[in-house]
């Protein structure tokens, strides 16, 4: 008879235990991974590479949603995580050229100061932060100037990838505002 009380009373309060479980929303702004080389994903499955990628920025991808943004959400010289959620994360899995800085391999925090016409980049090395609210510029490792050009389309969600067009760049883009920063792996 215990065993059949213990049994019960466990499986009681098992079962309270998981009724109070509530799985997560689907956040509003998905979180996105973009890497060096571009597809690296797929030409690792397809056994097109064994080596690791050179680079990889995680980040969450916030929607227009017809807000205005660049001046509007996102204030203008006021440092921004350039995305949402927790601020978005580059790893460099080798030594590379950053801008015009040279950045040894590992994790950084990457920031901005957006302008009408310009943004400055920010490689931090306070990691796992959530938006910009801790940011410090004592742990600043690198700074580089972008000019922002004009889009021709409006990009809804805020997107990043890696480009090759003979010289390796990462691009931001969202709403009509884009940005080029030039890696040199």
């Amino acid at each position: 008879m215990k065993k059949f009380v213990s049994a019960f009373i466990f499986v009681l309060a098992t079962s309270i235990a998981m009724a109070q479980q509530k799985v997560t929303d689907l956040d509003k702004s998905p979180l996105d991974i973009s890497y060096y080389p571009p597809n690296y994903p797929i030409l690792k499955m397809s056994g097109k590479t064994s080596s690791a990628p050179l680079a990889r920025i995680i980040y969450s991808r916030p929607q227009k949603k017809g807000r205005n943004i660049f001046g509007g959400e996102v204030k203008y010289n006021d440092v921004w995580r350039i995305g949402a959620n927790e601020s978005s994360e580059i790893e460099f899995f080798k030594n590379v050229v950053f801008g015009n800085r040279k950045v040894p391999k590992g994790r950084y925090t990457m920031f901005c100061i957006p302008t009408e016409d310009k943004w400055s980049i920010i490689l931090n090395k306070d990691n796992f932060t959530w938006g910009s609210f801790t940011y410090s510029s004592a742990n600043d490792i690198a700074r580089y100037e972008v000019p922002v050009q004009k889009n021709s389309e409006d990009v809804e969600a805020l997107t990043m990838s890696f480009e090759n067009n003979g010289r390796s760049k990462l691009v931001v883009m969202w709403d009509t505002s884009m940005v080029s920063i030039p890696i040199s792996f």
